[in-house]
C-alpha cells in the first residue's frame, strides 16, 4: 500500500498523478512533432516553406490585409536562408530526441531522467524568459508557465520516488 503523506487524500495523490502523467505525456507529444517538424525541414526547402506559408495565409490575408500573425509569418519565411533551415532542423531533432527520451525515462519512473528533465526545461525556461523580455509573446509566456508547472510536478514526483536514506541509529 502506497504511503500518502498527512494531509493528502488518495483522491488527491491520483488527480496529481494523472495531472502529471497527462502534463509529461503532453510533453511528449511535442518532442515528436518537433521531430517530424526538423525532419521536415531537413527536406522540404526555404522556398517551399514561403511558398506553403503564403498558399496558408492567403485567404485570410485577402480577408484582412492587415492580419499581425499572417503577415508575421509570410514575412518570417518569406527569406529564409539554407542555413536557417538546417540550423531549425537540427536544433529540432536534437529537442526532439531529448525531450521524447526523457518523458519517456520519467514516465517509466526511471529516478535519473527526473533530474536531467528539470534541469533540461529550467535551460529553456531561462531562454524562453529572455525571449519574452527582447519581446513579448502570449504564446511563449504560456508555453513558459507551462514548462515551470512539468518542473514543479516532476520535481515533487521526484521527491515522492526518491528513496530515503536509511537512519543508522
Amino acid at each position: 500500500m502506497e504511503h500518502i503523506p498527512s494531509g493528502q487524500t488518495a483522491e488527491k495523490r491520483t488527480a496529481l498523478d494523472r495531472t502529471f502523467r497527462i502534463s509529461l505525456s503532453l510533453k511528449g507529444l511535442d518532442g515528436v512533432l518537433e521531430l517530424v517538424g526538423g525532419v521536415l525541414l531537413l527536406f522540404v526547402s526555404p522556398q517551399q516553406i514561403g511558398s506553403i506559408v503564403r498558399l496558408l495565409t492567403q485567404h485570410e490575408l485577402s480577408e484582412d490585409p492587415h492580419d499581425l500573425i499572417a503577415n508575421a509569418l509570410v514575412h518570417a519565411t518569406g527569406n529564409l536562408p539554407a542555413s536557417a533551415s538546417i540550423f531549425g532542423a537540427i536544433y529540432l531533432l536534437l529537442h526532439g530526441i531529448v525531450k521524447v527520451v526523457l518523458v519517456w525515462a520519467v514516465l517509466r519512473d526511471k529516478l535519473w531522467a527526473y533530474p536531467w528533465m528539470i534541469a533540461f526545461l529550467l535551460v529553456f525556461i531561462a531562454h524562453q524568459v529572455y525571449k519574452i523580455l527582447v519581446s513579448f509573446s502570449w504564446g511563449l509566456t504560456l508555453l513558459t508557465a507551462f514548462d515551470i508547472f512539468i518542473v514543479w510536478i516532476t520535481w515533487r514526483e521526484f521527491r515522492r520516488h526518491k528513496p530515503k536514506p536509511a537512519v543508522v541509529a
